[in-house]
């Protein structure tokens, strides 16, 4: 069989359906590169190989990607009668086994891959490192003594190192495009409810959560969204339709699009390492070579020094109501000394809420959505009339391990949030965001370029991503840790 190492899902389902390779092949190949790899990179933490060579062995279903290896992060994606322990010591050391598939388990078994396994996550997905008390940090393939991002870490670094070709991720506040930053691949949120997040979830964060994947290739993106998306029944709201196929936009001319560069300065707070600006700029280069009309700007609300506050007094509410809903699973008590330090204070102060502060910082970002909303909107309806923002994805390349806990408990939080002041605005508008591979350090660390389009526009954002693709390739790009 033809090596399969650096192949893209694509080519690997076109292996298979024309009879030059099995799924049974690609699963066992991808089974050594785990077991060779893994143990220099901590991206999966549990694997169920026999389980999945028995699947690529039986009758698959006849999907676009039918007998492609798959890793699933450890949050969410639930396999009814196995086990995702959501990066916690209490659920590892307990037999808490899920009761029914999620929707999009549902979705990548119909689309015909094989699961392989979990991957390495932050507790509860609230960090943006994977270094989670319950297992070894996921380390940078790129350097090792980096963190590979969070809190899809364990699956960038399984995918840019060559495990498998594409892993499931998810995104509450930019942990799709920050691990693909960090990692060197392609990471699109999409846009809210693009991919059901049912049926046990209609909304999680007030609706900043979502899931997708992380892989090296644009096309794979876009073909594997449309494979995951659309509504289950009883879902609380709809993504707008898109007008075709995701994968028919990749090769699709790009047009003259008004590009917005990034030109205000999110604050002292943050971190602010001039090669995430080169990248922006460089971004912009290749945006107007294609055509596209490039200038800067800046959505008026992106900065607003409210936004943290509210934004994490929803994620305070979610957790502490996530580990209630544990608590009755265990059928005892969470205690204190059983989460990490930042998911204790969330459940402290989510206990401590009342629901007219809850209600009230909803209400708060739902307006501050709508001024956001209008650097979007054409200019007839009182809009700015953009239709991309391009940002660096990350303020600073991969920091290293132990960086964010170093300066102790009460910097933790400061420091997450020093190193992102460009992805969770992007959740709690809804609108997709996908960063790409565009750019290194001296050092050949990754960096990569957020790109942000309206509500709904993640064909505009694979349209010009599989150009800047083409102009820009990265598909040659190798870490030193790798397969």
């Amino acid at each position: 069989m033809t090596d399969t190492t650096w192949m893209d899902a694509t080519a690997q389902a076109e292996l298979v359906r024309t009879g030059r390779a099995t799924p049974a092949e690609l699963v066992d190949a991808a089974i050594e590169r785990i077991e060779r790899v893994n143990p220099r990179l901590d991206a999966v933490v549990r694997e169920r190989f026999d389980a999945a060579r028995a699947e690529a062995a039986g009758d698959l279903p006849d999907g676009p990607f039918r007998g492609v290896p798959i890793l699933l992060k450890d949050l969410g994606c639930h396999v009814a009668g196995e086990a995702t322990h959501y990066g916690t010591s209490f659920l590892r050391d307990a037999d808490v086994r899920w009761r029914v598939d999620s929707h999009l388990a549902t979705r990548f078994r119909a689309a015909g891959f094989v699961v392989l396994g979990r991957t390495n996550v932050p507790e509860f997905g609230t960090t943006i490192t994977t270094e989670p008390a319950a297992h070894p940090p996921a380390r940078n393939p790129y350097d090792t003594g980096r963190s590979a991002g969070g809190s899809s870490g364990g699956s960038a670094v399984a995918v840019a190192a060559g495990l498998v070709p594409v892993a499931h991720a998810s995104d509450g506040g930019g942990s799709i495009r920050i691990p693909a930053a960090e990692c060197g691949l392609v990471g699109l949120k999409p846009t809210r409810a693009r991919v059901s997040q049912g049926p046990e979830v209609g909304e999680s964060w007030a609706g900043a959560t979502t899931d997708g994947v992380v892989t090296r290739t644009v096309r794979d993106t876009a073909a594997v969204l449309d494979a995951i998306s659309g509504p289950m029944p009883g879902d609380p709201y709809a993504a707008p339709p898109l007008p075709r196929p995701l994968a028919e936009e990749v090769g699709a001319p790009v047009g003259r699009l008004r590009v917005g560069l990034l030109d205000a300065e999110p604050g002292e707070q943050y971190l602010d390492h001039p090669a995430c600006r080169a990248a922006v700029e460089r971004t912009g280069r290749l945006l107007a070579d294609l055509g596209c009309d490039v200038e800067p700007g800046t959505p008026g609300a992106m900065f607003d020094p409210e936004f943290p506050r509210w934004f994490t007094t929803t994620i305070a509410a979610d957790v502490a109501l996530t580990l209630s809903a544990f608590e009755r699973s265990l059928g005892r008590p969470i205690e204190d000394g059983e989460l990490e330090p930042r998911n204790r204070v969330y459940r402290a102060v989510g206990r401590r809420l009342s629901a007219e502060k809850y209600l009230g910082a909803r209400t708060w970002l739902g307006t501050w959505s709508r001024r956001m909303a209008q650097w979007w909107a054409p200019r007839e309806l009182g809009g700015e009339g953009f239709d991309l923002l391009v940002t660096p994805t990350i303020a600073a390349p991969p920091p290293e391990l132990g960086w964010f806990t170093a300066a102790g408990e009460k910097e933790e939080g400061r420091r997450i949030n020093s190193l992102m002041p460009y992805t969770s605005q992007f959740n709690v508008t809804g609108q997709p965001a996908v960063s790409l591979p565009l750019h290194r350090t001296e050092q050949g660390l990754p960096v990569g370029v957020q790109l942000v389009a309206a509500v709904g526009r993640e064909d505009l954002l694979v349209r010009v991503a599989a150009a800047l693709e083409g102009a820009a390739p990265w598909a040659g790009q190798r870490p030193p840790v790798s397969a």
